[in-house]
């Protein structure tokens, strides 16, 4: 079965961006961000929330359009109100309702991993119903202070199982775990 990986920046006080979604603070460049971009490689599908494909457009995503860094991979993009004002992209979809079965099924399909992008509130619903497998933190050395979560308002307690580690010379730790949930 194909597991559903959220590999996410953090800082240290687990927020994954500022209150307004801006990431201003987190490191942009260097080999942290390289290995990045090498691991997107290895997945086919990405799923994501509505706050986060928007996030996009700053980057030079177009409404409707799969993402220039993800254009290897099926986009889902998980919301209720958004819509194109064309027929979107064959890559890009929007899933606006059975959303747990959905990813329950894309799990079951063949394919490679998935890749979950963005976070908080739509990875917090992913994780309250135990459909995040693993997760790939990018712990940053900067504090927020304040800002959307990890999975925003989910007060789950899960246990993980350590899985692997790398340390950057910037002060980037890769962390890696697997999700036991009961």
């Amino acid at each position: 079965m194909r597991k559903v990986v959220y590999h996410v920046a953090t800082t240290l006080d687990n927020y994954i961006c500022h209150e307004d979604g801006s990431v201003e603070g987190f490191l942009g460049e260097g080999e942290h961000a390289d290995d990045y971009l090498e691991s997107l490689k290895a997945y086919d599908t990405v799923l994501m929330g509505k706050a986060t494909y928007e996030f996009g457009y700053q980057y030079g995503v177009q409404p409707g359009q799969p993402s220039p860094v993800y254009l290897h991979m099926k986009h889902y993009i998980f919301s209720k109100t958004l819509r194109f004002g064309a027929e979107p992209h064959e890559l890009v979809k929007i899933i606006d309702k059975n959303e747990v079965e959905f990813v329950k099924e894309l799990k079951k399909a063949p394919g490679t991993d998935i890749y979950l992008c963005g976070g908080g509130t739509f990875a917090g619903f992913l994780f309250e119903n135990g459909l995040i497998d693993e997760l790939i933190i990018k712990l940053n050395p900067v504090i927020f202070g304040s800002g959307i979560r990890l999975f925003g308002k989910s007060t789950k307690a899960v246990n993980l199982s350590f899985i692997d580690s790398k340390a950057y010379n910037n002060g980037v730790l890769l962390l890696t775990y697997k999700l036991n949930y009961q």
